[in-house]
């Protein structure tokens, strides 16, 4: 068992959306120095749309985690941040260059100051992209700098546990799911620490939910072990009167293994994770798009998993009802 692979590490997803939550706690863990000079008493937003106009056309082969954020700074100007969150193995020569691109592709469209901000999340030390050159030629050249932090940075682990910034649980969060891709017994049981923290902090049900969210979706388990953990987790919080997690989320899992049980405890284990993952992504369209109408959740009650895991990423660059009923006219 513990020399298995973890399979389905989905990395991007969580991100997205934990950003999305709690962005001032991201730039005060990563980024003091932006989070003190930005006035928060003007509030900020999230330009999806614009950055969808950069992105599309511009030709880049994946899919990274990817935030423009418009602030206002305590001197009144209008910034822009363009974050960034590199998620992959190893090093990418290509990084900077596409930090450059992304960078002055926003500036030539609105000519607005642009801060880029990038968060390293592979596993290679000394990986450390601050800049970009062009090589000169006889007199011209160009330098675009970038400030990145690496979370590899942020042990040792006793510091982590220490913060209660919401960005210590999710770094930690990270750093495990890589450490025990090959281990998943020991995913078992960091993912169970992990939630039981969620608790001992004192956090609100609120924030617990939005944490577990990121935690269940990026510490995956193979199927044996998601009983195990759903049994551990409900008794952990029935001894502690607060059954946050299990009392909604496990409504998904229970229902499937009833429907399961004349054909054995494995296919109704699968049915089970099937439905808590459709659960899971119709809130989050719930979310994005408002409230669904009949016709569009009996079309999604369609969608085999595969489709389902194709929305999940698709649905966080959605604006409204009429992305979702773009998307589902596509898939058809």
């Amino acid at each position: 068992m513990t020399t298995a692979t973890v399979e389905r590490d989905d990395y991007d997803n969580p991100w997205k959306q934990i950003l999305e939550h709690y962005f001032a706690p991201f730039l005060a863990f990563f980024f003091p120095t932006a989070y003190a000079d930005i006035d928060w008493e003007r509030g900020y937003t999230f330009l999806d749309t614009e950055l969808q106009q950069i992105t599309r056309d511009a030709r880049l082969t994946r899919r990274h985690v990817d935030k423009l954020v418009k602030v206002w700074k305590k001197s009144g100007q209008e910034t822009w941040l363009l974050i960034h969150i590199e998620i992959q193995s190893q090093d990418e020569a290509g990084f900077p260059e596409r930090m450059f691109i992304y960078y002055y592709r926003i500036y030539d469209r609105y000519h607005l100051p642009i801060e880029s901000l990038a968060i390293l999340a592979d596993e290679t030390v000394g990986w450390r992209p601050t800049e970009f050159a062009t090589p000169v030629v006889w007199e011209t050249a160009l330098t675009f700098r970038f400030r990145s932090v690496k979370l590899l940075d942020y042990l040792p682990w006793d510091a982590l546990e220490a913060s209660s910034n919401p960005f210590a649980t999710v770094v930690m969060a990270h750093l495990k799911t890589q450490e025990t891709r090959h281990d998943p017994e020991g995913r078992l049981q960091w993912k169970l620490a992990l939630v039981r923290r969620l608790y001992e902090r004192g956090m609100e049900r609120d924030d617990i939910l939005r944490l577990f969210h990121f935690l269940d979706w990026l510490l995956w388990l193979p199927d044996e072990l998601t009983i195990r953990f759903w049994e551990t987790l409900q008794a952990y919080e029935e001894e502690h009167h607060m059954t946050y997690v299990t009392s909604i989320e496990r409504l998904g899992i229970e229902k499937g293994l009833q429907q399961g049980l004349q054909q054995g405890l494995q296919q109704g284990l699968q049915q089970g994770v099937q439905q808590e993952r459709r659960y899971l992504i119709q809130r989050q369209l719930t979310r994005r798009c408002g409230a669904l109408p009949p016709e569009i959740t009996a079309q999604l009650e369609q969608l085999t998993m595969a489709q389902l895991e194709q929305l999940a990423d698709a649905l966080l660059d959605f604006t409204g009802l009429a992305d979702l009923e773009a998307w589902l006219q596509a898939a058809q």
